[in-house]
């Protein structure tokens, strides 16, 4: 296609919008946890298409689903029934414990259905999100979302009853509830701002608190589904029900697709919302593919396990870069090194070296590998971080 990686990248600068910042490679192919570049060089990957690839790359049962479904039909819209879409929302409601989906093509979108469904079911503008959150960069969606760094020259916002509290603070959320106050919407581990994971019971005392004020709970799980955190969503670990979750990245294992799920009773009627492509045959059988190889590889148990023997490992050899090192933090293969400067420059070691790892909140490494990575491969990451972090 291009004659060179200097070609594709000089091209990408006169034809694509500059909206990302990337490295001077072009990847090629991935197989597993492994992605080659331009030249057939291998990184291990510990980015994951950011927490998408949960099944790893190409897996041959999610790319003989995809071929054959591409054989038959592609696309048809929603005007018309079509099977895996309806199968898709039956398998997610009985591995959810929500009632109904609609779905779209991305988190963002997913969080637009959720903050509009909750106005138009309770009838009230204002809505309760936490200090350091991201929900997404449309406008909506943006306006749940708290650092300034991304609100930018986009404010005012759609949503001005939008009120932020401290993150991990209960009683912070019971007291800027009021009574237009349609929603509380979390993520029950904050990704962006460098993998936060909150105090146990705080969930279960939010979700307390909701019911007490008839408000309704929304949680973004569209970075902690699908097996990423141990569980296959996170409410799990609290035992929590929210009113409405949103989901998306890890569900399409690579192909484009989200999805909001609410309880019965919650829901939009006919011509209250919609979507050209969203739950296209293609994404859905897509999508089931990829639930089903969570569940024929164990890979939730997988995360869980190799998620504590990463963090466990990751302490005990990270002799030399004590000094740098703040915290290590994660749930199943979501994972912080926190350091005490920025990170930036590890990124770019740790790629020289075969290793793609991401630097969010400045100066914390976040890991989110595919879910089939073994051992071995993270053993070869925790070597190479160990080496440029020190």
């Amino acid at each position: 296609m291009f004659s060179s990686q200097e070609e594709v990248i000089e091209k990408e600068k006169r034809y694509i919008m500059q909206t990302y910042r990337r490295p001077q490679i072009v990847i090629e192919e991935g197989k597993g946890a492994i992605v080659k570049d331009f030249f057939g060089n291998e990184y291990i990957d510990c980015v994951g298409g950011i927490a998408v690839n949960v099944v790893g790359y190409s897996h041959p049962t999610v790319v003989k689903a995809l071929k054959e479904q591409a054989e038959k039909l592609m696309h048809v819209s929603n005007l018309y029934y079509t099977e895996p879409q309806v199968k898709l929302a039956e398998t997610l409601s009985l591995i959810s414990g929500m009632d109904k989906a609609f779905f779209c093509n991305s988190g963002a979108e997913s969080i637009e259905a959720a903050l509009k469904l909750a106005y138009k079911t309770t009838r009230k503008k204002g809505f309760v999100a936490a200090e350091g959150s991201f929900h997404g960069r449309t406008l909506g969606s943006l306006s749940a979302t708290f650092e300034p760094k991304f609100r930018g020259v986009f404010e005012p916002l759609l949503l001005s009853g939008m009120k932020f509290v401290r993150y991990n603070d209960a009683e912070a959320i019971r007291n800027a509830i009021d009574d237009d106050t349609a929603a509380v919407i979390l993520e029950p581990i904050q990704g962006e701002t460098g993998v936060i994971i909150p105090s146990a019971g705080y969930l279960k005392e939010v979700r307390e608190i909701c019911t007490e004020r008839n408000v309704l709970l929304i949680l973004d799980e569209i970075q902690t589904g699908f097996g990423r955190t141990g569980k296959w969503f996170c409410k799990e670990h609290e035992g929590v029900e929210p009113d409405i979750m949103t989901i998306a990245k890890a569900l399409g294992a690579g192909f484009p697709i989200g999805a909001m799920l609410a309880k019965e009773g919650i829901e939009f009627e006919a011509g209250e919302h919609g979507s050209t492509f969203g739950g296209s045959p293609l994404a859905c059988a897509t999508a089931l593919a990829s639930i089903k190889v969570i569940e024929d590889e164990g890979l939730v148990a997988r995360s869980r396990e190799l998620g504590e023997y990463f963090m466990e490992e990751v302490r005990s050899a990270g002799t030399d870069s004590k000094p740098v090192v703040k915290e290590i933090r994660g749930k199943g293969l979501m994972i912080a090194i926190e350091l005490t400067k920025p990170c930036s420059e590890i990124v770019g070691a740790a790629l020289k070296r075969g290793c793609l790892v991401n630097c969010t909140a400045e100066n914390v490494i976040r890991l989110v590998p595919p879910l089939v990575i073994s051992k071995e491969q993270i053993d070869r990451v925790i070597s190479v971080l160990n080496e440029v972090i020190s």
